[in-house]
């Protein structure tokens, strides 16, 4: 099932999936890391989750998004993981966090079935990307932070996501 979702342009991009809701269980998920090992939730049992949601990581926003994420990530210590997640290819994320010196911030592939996608109501299903958003899961895996951006280029609040996380502390 389709929802409208997401502006590109003047374009409305049809977004499949439901939204997650605060309070909620977050999906467990198989996502692909740089080296195409597979992760799950239970790869990051114990710690808060800063899942950061971005079309590609090769444009301007989703870039800066995941520096942004990736340079707060020092302040956050070692209970908090941050997550990027894109359909980009392990490839493209592995030379993407070579060039940027991304290494606090762990890039994850959705390309291989989107479910991910599916399950966290980000998959834009016009053009198979991530519509952009950030979701802050405690310890057990619920959610207590949910931003969907319904306009592609603006980013997200990332005061808001880093204070969701900070409180879980």
């Amino acid at each position: 099932m389709s929802r409208p979702g997401m502006m590109v342009g003047q374009n409305e991009h049809r977004v499949q999936g439901d939204m997650l809701k605060v309070g909620s269980k977050a999906p467990d998920f198989k996502l692909l890391a740089t080296d195409r090992s597979e992760r799950t939730l239970a790869h990051y049992a114990g710690k808060v989750k800063i899942i950061s949601t971005v079309p590609s990581v090769d444009t301007s926003v989703c870039s800066a998004q995941t520096r942004r994420f990736n340079q707060e990530a020092a302040e956050l210590g070692d209970d908090v993981v941050i997550l990027t997640v894109s359909a980009d290819l392990p490839f493209a994320l592995k030379r993407y966090c070579a060039t940027e010196g991304i290494d606090k911030t762990e890039t994850l592939s959705t390309y291989m079935d989107m479910a991910f996608a599916d399950a966290y109501g980000v998959h834009d299903v016009d053009w198979r990307i991530c519509q952009r958003a950030v979701f802050v899961l405690d310890e057990e895996n619920i959610v207590r932070y949910a931003e969907y951006v319904p306009v592609i280029g603006n980013e997200v609040n990332f005061v808001a996501a880093l204070e969701a996380a900070k409180s879980l502390l």
